[in-house]
C-alpha cells in the first residue's frame, strides 16, 4: 500500500474520532431489537470491542483497522442496514443530548420550539438530519421529544412529588390536561397510576426498614 493510501486510512480513523478520543457511530434503519441482534452479531464476529449504547450507537472501545471498517460497511449492508458518516452520526449525537440534557436538566422548558432549539443549537437549515434521525431510531424527533418529556415526568412524580399542575408548567403543557392526555397515549397509563406506584414503593421501603433483619449483614446460622 503506498504511502499516500496509508495517510488516507489514517485520516478516515481519525475524522471518526470523538472528543473524548472514542468513536460514536449510528446505524441507519435499525430500528427494532431484531437489528440490534443482527449488529451485536456482527460486531462479535469481526472482532470490534465495543458498546452500544442506550440510544443505539456504537461506541467503539479501541482502535480498528480500516479492513475492519470496511467489513462492517459491508456487513451491515446485506443486511440492508447503513453505517451512518461521521458527521452523520455527529448531528444526530447532538440532537439526542440537545433533547435530553434541556428536558432532564432544565427547571422549566424554554418556550421556543425543540425545531428551533435543535437547529440553533446542532444545525440551522438542513432538514435532512431530522430524516436521518428518524431512519435510525425509528421514530420522529417529535416523538422522542414526547417520550423524553413523559420519562422527566414519572421522575418529577416518583422523586420529585411534584403535583401534575406543576409538572405541566415545568414541560411547558398548555394545561395538565394536555400533559395527562399525551401521558396517556404514550404509556397506556394515567399519572394517577405512577401516583400510586409511588405510595406502593414508600409502603414496601418502609417495611423493610422495619424489618427486624433488615440492615443486618451476614448470615445467620
Amino acid at each position: 500500500m503506498s504511502g499516500s493510501a496509508n495517510n488516507d486510512g489514517q485520516n478516515r480513523n481519525l475524522e471518526l474520532l470523538d472528543t473524548s478520543g472514542t468513536r460514536k457511530l449510528y446505524v441507519k434503519y435499525m430500528v427494532c431489537l431484531r437489528d440490534r441482534r443482527i449488529l451485536k452479531s456482527i460486531l462479535d464476529d469481526i472482532g470490534f470491542n465495543y458498546e452500544i449504547t442506550f440510544h443505539g450507537a456504537i461506541h467503539f472501545l479501541e482502535e480498528y483497522t480500516d479492513a475492519q471498517y470496511d467489513e462492517l460497511k459491508k456487513s451491515l449492508s446485506e443486511t440492508g442496514m447503513i453505517l451512518l458518516t461521521e458527521k452523520e452520526s455527529t448531528l444526530i449525537d447532538r440532537i439526542i443530548h440537545t433533547i435530553v440534557e434541556v428536558i432532564h436538566h432544565s427547571e422549566t422548558l424554554p418556550k421556543l420550539s425543540f425545531h428551533d432549539l435543535v437547529n440553533k443549537h446542532v444545525i440551522s437549515g438542513e432538514d435532512s438530519v431530522f430524516k436521518i434521525f428518524s431512519d435510525v431510531n425509528g421514530m420522529s424527533v417529535i416523538q422522542f421529544i414526547v417520550i423524553q418529556k413523559i420519562e422527566r415526568a414519572k421522575e418529577l412524580m416518583l422523586y420529585e412529588d411534584m403535583p401534575i399542575d406543576d409538572i405541566a408548567e415545568v414541560l411547558n403543557y398548555k394545561n395538565k390536561h394536555y400533559l395527562i392526555a399525551q401521558f396517556k397515549k404514550t404509556t397506556g397509563l394515567t399519572p394517577r397510576y405512577f401516583m400510586r406506584l409511588k405510595k406502593e414503593r414508600q409502603n414496601i421501603s418502609k417495611n423493610y426498614s422495619h424489618s427486624p433483619t433488615s440492615g443486618v449483614g451476614g448470615v445467620s446460622s
